[in-house]
């Protein structure tokens, strides 16, 4: 996909994620990796209102290129990016009931929600990171995601939000979707004793779509 097929497809599931609630206001961000830099939303924007060509564009090294000034958060991006070689993508949101995980889970744990189902596995895998609580554009978080994002597809950020990695736009999208899913239903189930499934089937899962 090209360089503008890839600012509308950002701009559209933008607009997608806005619309049901995923982000409210100018929270969020989102990434891509293109052959030559990044794509980024830029700082204070909507992710309802995206106008393809003013969407940020920086050089490899994530310096500012053209379009409006980036996201205050462009380092939260890099983090992941750098980590994850494979990851073409990156989806920050304030989704409510993943950032009411990432209000109740202590720093440090690995497995905020359980393995209920086989797509949060498929799509998120078996480690999601919570990573201690930063004030909101504090660079300091930066290593920690890092150090985090190179065994995690995601992780949470405590008291903020979710930070999704997927191997294009659209799986990092799709991921965030099913985090946000995931953790609406350990939310519904808490203390109810659902099951979950087995480390042997969550091996199945990773060895077959992981």
């Amino acid at each position: 996909m090209d360089e503008a097929a890839l600012r509308a497809q950002l701009a559209a599931l933008g607009a997608s994620l806005f619309a049901r609630g995923y982000s409210v206001g100018t929270a969020g961000n989102i990434s891509v990796r293109l052959p030559d830099g990044f794509l980024m939303t830029p700082t204070n924007s909507c992710l309802g209102r995206l106008e393809p060509a003013r969407i940020s564009k920086l050089a490899p090294d994530f310096s500012y290129v053209s379009g409006d000034k980036p996201s205050k958060e462009v380092f939260m991006h890099r983090a992941v990016l750098m980590a994850r070689p494979d990851a073409g993508a990156v989806v920050h949101l304030h989704s409510t009931h993943a950032t009411a995980i990432a209000c109740l889970a202590a720093p440090g744990e690995s497995a905020p929600i359980p393995p209920l189902t086989p797509y949060f596995v498929m799509r998120v895998g078996r480690n999601l990171p919570v990573i201690r609580y930063y004030r909101p554009g504090d660079g300091a978080m930066e290593n920690d995601i890092h150090e985090a994002a190179k065994t995690a597809k995601a992780v949470l950020l405590a008291n903020h939000g979710p930070v999704v990695s997927g191997r294009t736009l659209e799986d990092a999208v799709h991921a965030a979707e099913e985090l946000e899913e995931a953790a609406r239903l350990a939310l519904l189930l808490r203390g109810a004793g659902a099951r979950s499934l087995t480390p042997a089937q969550v091996d199945d899962l990773l060895s077959t779509f992981g």
